[in-house]
């Protein structure tokens, strides 16, 4: 809950050339010592007069992810925060009669799942018009969600579906879809449907909407396929196609963005996730987060968010505008529910490399610009993330941060390169000696086949999760949702178990056990949040966010955590998910 005199606080330039919304300033209550990046905030103990409990789960198996990995029957609650774990007893003696008592039937729970990067406040926006096809490995039944989602919709209102997927995760029938196809599954309502980002399937509809002829001229970077007698076919190709579609999406109302906000939310806790780390993104504007804002301000935010800024430079001129920004900022001025962390995931943005490229060969003249940028940060002494995947890449941003570190010492701000798909031994041994965090992504998930195409064998060490996860380096793994990759955290925690995207095709043999997947998805992934002393486990003192399963993540079949479903979740002590 917020501090009772919380004041807002208006920041010029949360992007590049807008007047936006930074942090609220906010007492810092909840989390003392969390006023700066290089600070641990610590837990709030319980009181002596707390000792009692307003909530006892018992009766279950609490797998807590504390540093010893704890198992115990029982836990209480007090207020948002855990009171103890641990035998049903020492837990009973908390009791009052005003107590509520959760039975859990031998249920397993579990921390509340952290994503440690993603860009859900930007697919908030549009979320009441998705079809989400995460983790469907039918086509048929793929084109039932869709038949579905158009016959509960009015004639003439989007039917989207804004990545996740893959033309290759569908097992009966691998592909796209064709116009005729979608036109039978939704004749009267525009079928926009968006791989990755970089192709578009339209139906009649859509292309209709979208003022889409055989003599529309094709979008910068983009092609309007056409057939043999000139007529599009309904797919877009190339990331300049799919940007100039989504930019005729229309314009969504203040209010009903903030309702998909919390929609968006209530979904998130129905698959686990209490709290995440924002990356912003693509098209990111400042309406994406004054829709958070305003939910957080009416008190009605149910996953914690904690997020970054960044822009988008793709000259000298763009960065001189990106350090005017960066100078202005000023983060942990928000609570345990909204805040801003830090800087980034994009730096300069030519150099932000792609996964299905072959090679990233930066110039020194795009170093020079991406150097200017992270120098801002370090100099602020703020949370720099990176966005660092291929080789080329990897090796120059490190060798440019260890000379900003001889400069301005960056040990102690936790920055991060998130992805590292080709990161190599001796890259971690640099990152370490600077301090460094890595964040691991889930997208081979719904791209592994592609990456083949690529990358070949080199495919099944990306990312490298067992020498990361031998290493010692600090790091977490998350989701880079919603575009690139499903959303669900079984997903991710399947896929590193198993090795295998949607649709069961092994695409990584660099797996790591259940127990390691799991502290990565839940303690660890709280240092990117600079909410170690909260979050992340189920532990005295820290805030009772927790997921109650259907079945024991532990002991079921590896091929089913995928499927593993919340039959509850808490963020601060309160239920924001029951299955009914």
């Amino acid at each position: 809950m917020h501090p009772r005199h919380a004041t807002r606080v208006l920041a010029a330039g949360l992007l590049a050339g807008t007047a936006a919304l930074a942090a609220p300033a906010i007492a810092q209550t909840a989390t003392p010592g969390a006023s700066s990046p290089g600070a641990v905030p610590s837990a709030a103990p319980a009181s002596a007069a707390a000792r009692t409990a307003d909530t006892i789960l018992t009766n279950g198996k609490i797998v807590t992810v504390d540093d010893r990995f704890t198992i115990v029957p029982a836990l209480a609650i007090a207020g948002e925060r855990i009171v103890a774990a641990g035998s049903a007893a020492d837990i009973e003696a908390l009791k009052t009669p005003q107590t509520r008592v959760i039975d859990l039937g031998g249920k397993t729970v579990i921390p509340g799942l952290i994503d440690n990067h993603a860009h859900y406040m930007r697919a908030a926006e549009y979320w009441d018009r998705e079809v989400r096809l995460d983790g469907i490995t039918s086509r048929k039944e793929a084109l039932a969600m869709i038949a579905a989602k158009a016959k509960a919709s009015k004639p003439g209102e989007l039917v989207l579906s804004l990545g996740g997927w893959s033309e290759e995760q569908f097992t009966d029938q691998p592909g796209g879809f064709t116009k005729a196809e979608l036109d039978e599954a939704a004749p009267n309502n525009p079928v926009v449907l968006q791989v990755i980002y970089f192709r578009i399937y339209a139906n009649s509809a859509a292309l209709k909407a979208l003022g889409i002829t055989g003599d529309t001229p094709d979008p910068r970077n983009g092609k309007i396929e056409k057939d043999a007698s000139g007529q599009p076919t309904g797919v877009l190709n190339g990331g300049g196609a799919v940007a100039w579609t989504l930019g005729r999406l229309g314009e969504v109302s203040k209010e009903r963005s903030v309702e998909n906000a919390r929609a968006l939310m209530r979904d998130l806790n129905r698959m686990g996730i209490t709290a995440y780390q924002e990356m912003g993104g693509r098209a990111f504007n400042a309406g994406h987060l004054e829709a958070f804002r305003t939910v957080w301000e009416r008190k009605q935010m149910t996953v914690r968010a904690f997020y970054n800024i960044w822009q988008e430079p793709t000259s000298a001129e763009g960065v001189d505008k990106a350090l005017a920004v960066i100078a202005g900022l000023k983060p942990f001025q928000g609570d345990d529910w909204l805040d801003h962390t830090g800087y980034g995931e994009t730096v300069y943005f030519p150099l932000h490399d792609n996964l299905l490229a072959r090679g990233a060969s930066p110039t020194p003249e795009n170093m020079a610009q991406w150097r200017r940028i992270a120098q801002a940060v370090a100099d602020k002494g703020m949370h720099l993330n990176v966005h660092a995947q291929l080789r080329g890449t990897i090796e120059a941003f490190l060798t440019e941060i260890e000379a900003i570190n001889a400069v301005k010492p960056v040990k102690g701000l936790r920055w991060t390169m998130s992805h590292g798909d080709q990161l190599e031994p001796q890259d971690i041994a640099r990152m370490k000696r600077l301090g460094m965090h890595v964040q691991l992504h889930s997208r081979p998930t719904v791209q592994g086949a592609l990456m083949l195409k690529v990358h070949g064998d080199r495919t099944y060490a990306m990312p490298p999760l067992r020498l990361v996860q031998d290493s010692g380096i600090p790091w977490g793994l998350g989701s880079d949702a919603t575009a690139v990759t499903p959303t669900s955290p079984f997903t991710t925690l399947h896929w590193a178990v198993t090795g295998e995207m949607v649709g069961g095709r092994k695409i990584l043999k660099e797996t790591i056990t259940r127990e390691e997947a799991l502290i990565a998805h839940t303690r660890s992934n709280a240092a990117f949040l600079f909410q170690d002393g909260n979050l992340g486990s189920l532990a005295p003192g820290k805030y009772a966010d927790l997921v109650v399963l259907d079945r024991d993540y532990l002991t079921v079949p590896a091929a089913e955590i995928k499927d593993l479903k919340p039959v509850m979740t808490m963020v601060g002590g309160k239920v924001v998910h029951e299955a009914k």
